[in-house]
């Protein structure tokens, strides 16, 4: 560990010097001084505002002090910021275990991982196995050492796997794929608060279609297709997906990053095909791959080979062309559409772009109610708290709650009765929390003025009032 006083003496001769700020920061957490840690942190983010590991290390800190989700707002931001940081993938991945969610902890980590295999963590690994992952846990290939000796010949090999009883006689095996279609997903239009201009364009782009198939093939064209839903991070994409699916009564199938990544050379495209041909057998269908961009990422920013081939069998499965997908509606969600390869945006394939903002202020109303429910909250007025709270996402109100419910259960705890969860409070508290969105925005808006020849992100400009150049 690092001398905090060497450390110190050497920051007051070079007082901006960022590599010193963080190993300082870091020497302070270790030594549990977080106050200092918190604040070093904060003075090499004022040297190098957006820094990741500073981001990532303030969240930490605010985990230690309880702040569990003010800690997992702050991660979303950087993973969003910089997806390609892998300490806040783990650090996401920590997090969801400490809510006993195995599922959301493994697909954080493979993310981690598959930037960064260096990041492997054994420990880890097994305690997202407990919290319920799969028992087979599926690393990305990246992560794996090619295979040597008697291994078979143009395999990847986890030592962990012979502690699973690997069985041989289910590769290739349907089972595999540890997915189903929900026959209901219980939602549509109607539970989706405020987002008119939203449904809207999804009738238009997506329902239409679906519901007047004779009168499109007519024209020569086909119901289903390929549409992606971008926009700032915790703003409604899947809701909106689920009662998309909803409103046509279609089966809806979503599809992670780990149900998809396998170890086994090939075995990644053979799972990602059958998903398709299970999509296809079962049309009417909606196929919803969140985080799209996971598995669609630019093929030049790839380092290996593996990578580039699964976009390529993604892009096969897509291609009207190619495929049979008749009566099956894809859709992407993604918060960063500018880091897909561009091939998906061609027609046949994700042509058609859905633009998700922050939600207005009537479904905002509509999210306050529905966080306030079951809990003991006194005189709310969730229109009034709705116009305080303009450009927060769903996540940010969510933040917003959870602080002045620990505030009333700080009280509660110490006078040994409820306290309730006043208007007073929540105004308070929404006051303490920056939206999210913000920051997205910053990025995208950039991309829409200045890498927006085909005019994608148009929708983007509208948003911000901005008129296109």
């Amino acid at each position: 560990m690092a001398d905090i006083q060497s450390l110190k003496e050497a920051l007051s001769i070079s007082p901006d010097n960022l590599p010193l700020l963080l190993m300082l920061g870091d020497a302070y957490l270790e030594e549990l001084e977080f106050e200092q840690a918190r604040q070093t942190f904060e003075d090499a983010l004022k040297v190098a505002p957006g820094n990741p590991f500073a981001r990532t290390q303030i969240a930490q800190l605010l985990e230690l002090e309880g702040r569990s989700s003010e800690a997992i707002l702050r991660l979303e931001q950087v993973c969003g910021d910089h997806s390609d940081f892998a300490p806040a993938w783990i650090m996401r991945a920590k997090l969801a275990l400490t809510e006993n969610n195995g599922d959301e902890a493994r697909k954080f980590y493979e993310k981690a991982i598959l930037v960064d295999p260096a990041l492997r963590n054994d420990d880890l690994l097994k305690r997202i196995r407990q919290a319920g992952g799969r028992r087979k846990f599926e690393e990305p290939r990246e992560a794996m050492p090619q295979a040597t000796g008697d291994m078979q010949a143009g395999a990847f090999y986890d030592p962990e796997f012979e502690e699973d009883e690997f069985d041989e006689n289910s590769y290739g095996d349907d089972s595999d794929i540890e997915i189903e279609f929900e026959e209901q997903t219980g939602a549509n239009f109607q539970n989706v608060g405020g987002m008119e201009a939203v449904k809207e364009d999804i009738r238009m782009k997506i329902l239409y279609p679906m519901e007047n198939r004779e009168l499109f093939e007519a024209y020569g064209k086909k119901a289903g297709g390929g549409v992606l839903l971008y926009g700032p991070p915790g703003c409604g994409k899947t809701l909106i997906s689920r009662a998309t699916a909803g409103e046509i009564d279609a089966k809806f199938l979503s599809v992670g990053l780990h149900q998809i990544l396998d170890m086994w050379i090939g075995k990644s495209e053979e799972k990602l095909h059958e998903i398709f041909e299970l999509a296809r057998r079962n049309a009417p269908s909606v196929l919803f791959f969140d985080e799209v961009d996971a598995l669609a990422a630019d093929r030049k920013d790839m380092r290996s080979s593996a990578g580039r081939t699964l976009i390529n069998q993604f892009l096969a499965e897509l291609d009207s062309e190619s495929a049979q997908n008749e009566g099956v509606l894809v859709l992407g969600a993604t918060n960063a559409p500018w880091h897909l390869d561009s091939a998906f945006l061609r027609p046949g394939r994700f042509d058609r772009l859905v633009f998700v903002p922050p939600p207005d202020t009537e479904a905002r109303e509509e999210i306050i109610k529905i966080m306030a429910e079951g809990k003991p909250v006194s005189g709310l007025d969730a229109q009034g708290l709705a116009k305080r709270v303009e450009e927060f996402s769903g996540a940010d109100i969510k933040a917003v709650f959870d602080q002045a419910i620990e505030a009333s259960l700080s009280e509660a705890m110490k006078s040994g009765k409820v306290i309730p969860v006043t208007q007073r409070k929540l105004v308070r508290c929404a006051k303490s929390v920056k939206p999210s969105t913000k920051k997205w925005f910053e990025s995208a808006r950039n991309y829409a003025l200045y890498a927006n020849q085909s005019g994608f992100y148009d929708d983007v400009l509208e948003h911000l009032g901005i008129d296109k150049p």
